[in-house]
This record gives C-alpha cells, sequence and structure tokens, in this order.
C-alpha cells in the first residue's frame, strides 16, 4: 500500500478483497490449494509465506516447490521426476541451490596425506569412502551431534598390493580395481572378500552394476565378471580394445556398457559393447584428435551419457539422437585435461581439472562455465575425483580431501 490513507473507501475496499481472497484461498483443498500454489515463482512463494502462520503451513510443503526445484541446480530432483534427497524439504534445498549457483560456500580440508596419492572416492548417503595407497577407509560424514566429519575410519577394505585404482559401490559390495592387476570383491557387512585375476597390468578402471562388473586394463582388454555367489572370480569374456581403457560405465538397462580408451592407436575412444555377446554395438564420435584419452564416463539414462577426459572437453550423447556426434559439449575455459565428472541427473554438471585443483560447475543450459572453485594454490594437482550431495562437494586432490559447504550464507571464496 506504501503510505496509502486507509480512511479512503477505495484504499479499505482493496483490503476486505485481499482479506476476503486469503480466506477463501485456504478454504480451497489442499490438493487444488497446492496445484494453485505450484504456479508462484520462488519469490511470490517466499513472500506468502510470510503473510500468516496459515499460508507459512501450506507454502513450505513439498508438492509447492517441486517445479520450482526441477529449474534449479542440484536441488535432487532429476528431470524424470525422481527425488534423490527426499528427506530434506524441498524449499531448503531451493534456498542451497542458490549458493551453488551464485558459487557460496565454504571451503575446508578434511583429510591431509603426506606423500601424494591417486585418490578416489565415492559417496554411499552420510559415508564417504576414500583410497589411500592400496586401502580404502569408509569416514561418516557426521558425528553424533551431525554436524561434523568424523576423521576416525569406521571400515577399512585391504588387499592390494599396489595403489588402488578405482573401485565402485552396489548395495552389498565394493568392488576395487589395482595397480597389481588385481580385482577385489569386498562384502561390504562382513569380511568377505574375493580376489579376480585376469589382468596383467594395472587394472585402471572398475564398474559394477547388477550381476556385472567390468574393468578396464593398461593391457589393452575390457573383462566381463560375474557378481554372484556361483561365480564368484569367473571371468565370463575378454574383449580386446587394442588401445589402454581408461574408462569404463555400464548401461542402467545392464545390456550395453561403454569403454573410454587412451586414442593413441587407430581405434574410436569410445566405444559402446553389448554385455551379452561381446559384440561391438557402436563408436561414439569421429573428429577425436590423437591423444585424446577418455578418462571418465557418466550414464544418466540408458541412453544419455558424459565424457571428459584429455582434449579438455565434456560431451554429452544421446544415443536416440545420433552416435556419431554428441548433441552438446562444454569446453574447459583454461585447456586443461578434465579427469572426473559427476551429474546431478538434471541440469548440473561437476568436473574436475588437471591444475590447482579446480572444480567447476556448469549448467547444461549454458555453455559458458558457471563457477570455478581453486582448491589448491600452491601446488599444481589434478582433481582427481569428486562427489557431491544436496549441501556439499567434495574432492580429492594429491595431497588432500577437500569440501565445499553450500548451505553458508557467506560471501563467495576467493579465487
Amino acid at each position: 500500500m506504501r503510505g496509502d490513507n486507509l480512511e479512503d473507501p477505495s484504499a479499505l475496499n482493496y483490503l476486505y478483497i485481499l482479506r476476503g481472497f486469503r480466506m477463501f484461498l485456504f478454504q480451497l483443498p489442499d490438493d487444488v490449494l497446492y496445484l494453485i500454489l505450484s504456479y508462484l515463482d520462488y519469490k511470490s512463494l517466499c513472500r506468502l509465506s510470510q503473510v500468516c502462520r496459515r499460508s507459512h503451513h501450506f507454502t513450505v510443503r513439498d508438492p509447492v516447490w517441486r517445479r520450482i526445484a526441477k529449474d534449479f541446480i542440484n536441488t535432487g530432483v532429476t528431470r524424470h521426476g525422481a527425488d534423490l534427497y527426499p528427506t530434506i524439504p524441498l524449499k531448503d534445498r531451493v534456498k542451497v541451490s542458490q549458493n551453488w549457483s551464485h558459487g557460496v560456500c565454504r571451503k575446508d580440508v578434511l583429510l591431509k596425506w603426506k606423500i601424494n596419492l591417486l585418490p578416489w572416492i565415492q559417496l554411499d548417503g552420510d559415508v564417504l569412502y576414500l583410497s589411500q595407497a592400496s586401502d580404502i577407509g569408509a569416514y561418516h560424514l557426521r558425528g553424533p551431534e551431525g554436524v561434523k566429519f568424523q576423521h576416525n575410519r569406521v571400515a577399512m577394505f585391504s588387499g592390494h598390493q599396489e595403489d588402488v585404482c578405482r573401485f565402485a559401490l552396489t548395495d552389498m559390495h565394493l568392488v576395487s580395481a589395482g595397480s597389481d592387476g588385481k580385482i577385489i570383491v569386498y562384502d561390504r557387512k562382513s569380511d568377505f572378500c574375493m580376489e579376480y585375476f585376469g589382468h596383467n597390468q594395472e587394472v585402471n578402471c572398475i564398474d559394477c552394476k547388477g550381476h556385472l562388473i567390468i574393468s578396464g586394463s593398461r593391457d589393452k582388454t575390457a573383462k566381463i565378471w560375474a557378481l554372484t555367489p556361483n561365480h564368484f572370480g569367473k571371468c565370463l569374456h575378454t574383449i580386446p580394445t587394442y588401445d589402454r581403457v581408461w574408462s569404463v560405465a555400464i548401461s542402467p538397462s545392464l545390456c550395453t556398457f561403454v569403454t573410454g580408451t587412451a586414442c593413441c592407436e587407430n581405434f574410436a575412444p569410445l566405444r559402446i559393447w553389448d554385455t551379452e555377446r561381446c559384440h561391438l554395438v557402436s563408436c561414439l564420435g569421429t573428429e577425436f584428435r590423437r591423444g585424446a584419452g577418455v578418462l571418465d564416463i557418466v550414464y544418466e539414462s540408458p541412453f544419455q551419457l558424459l565424457t571428459c577426459g584429455y582434449d579438455t572437453f565434456i560431451r554429452y550423447w544421446d544415443l536416440r539422437v545420433c552416435s556419431r556426434k554428441c548433441v552438446m559439449e562444454w569446453e574447459e575455459p583454461h585447456d586443461s585435461a578434465l579427469y572426473c565428472i559427476k551429474t546431478d541427473e538434471n541440469h548440473m554438471i561437476a568436473s574436475g581439472s588437471s591444475y590447482y585443483g579446480v572444480v567447476r560447475l556448469w549448467d547444461k543450459r549454458q555453455t559458458r562455465c558457471l563457477q570455478m572453485f581453486q582448491l589448491t594454490s600452491t601446488t599444481s594437482s589434478p582433481v582427481y575425483s569428486l562427489c557431491f550431495n544436496a549441501t556439499h562437494l567434495y574432492a580429492a586432490v594429491a595431497s588432500a580431501l577437500y569440501s565445499l559447504d553450500f548451505r553458508t550464507s557467506g560471501h563467495r571464496p576467493r579465487r
């Protein structure tokens, strides 16, 4: 009203109409009211929540925020409608999403070690798994008070004679690949483990879904292994790739898998294989430069995947459209190799670069980088691995594990 005279009949009539509309609005059935409120934008919902207790009661509910959350980055609502973080109110996630978009966070060093390593990390709920040399440790992200990273390991997985290159998690197992050429399958709930032998050089990469394990090695082969009690340790197929394999990923459908190779021979670095017959299904792309090795592959659906590597590009492939050309691509602006990528399965991609621990956030709807965070300034190290949830991003470099906390309301970090 901005200072309007309340004795003015027109002003009083406006107030009566507004009050009557509010009373009518909150007398509607809940499902109708949620539908109406879901068409409001972010700012309008926040203002409406401050009108009265009853309006606040309705405007904080998840059905009201679902459409808005789907348009924001890293809210946990995928483009297919799934919710990755159902225990956190959507309104809170949308608020934190503003910090992700604007680069507002607090940087912490969670762990440091004295010698340079090639660490790999995976996140499973509130437990972070981290490889350090030949061991893999599990750490609780929150202690009894729910606020602080716990430095004491709650579990340790050992067995490799040399460094762990990568590992993968399932509901029941942890599957690791090592420089000693071994693959070890650990039962996460007991002390049982099984060693798989089959590669005669280091196993660079591993993926595990369903009852299958796919491994890729410097020995220029990819192998398919059984992950069933009756066939533990059995190699089902060996596929000659004629080039060092840097990355593998199994499709969510389990029907195919992708290998990413070094691109040092006259073979396409991205190839899709049939998991049952091991036939080559297709090659992705036709214009890779020599040496454009693929270091990471992430599936978003059985038909859509992201790749990155030495040629500084993130590429988005849609197999329903075309396999010869990616549908979108983003170039690392400082011409650095990209070691790892993660996606929120909607609009956001996080990537780790090869120099000074640089992490970048990308919005698929934009061509330029959304935000950049430099983790190390004195020593140059790649970001070997990263993962994130609704509020934190975790990144592992050669000598430390870093955390970026986006719940803060402070200023942007210095870069």
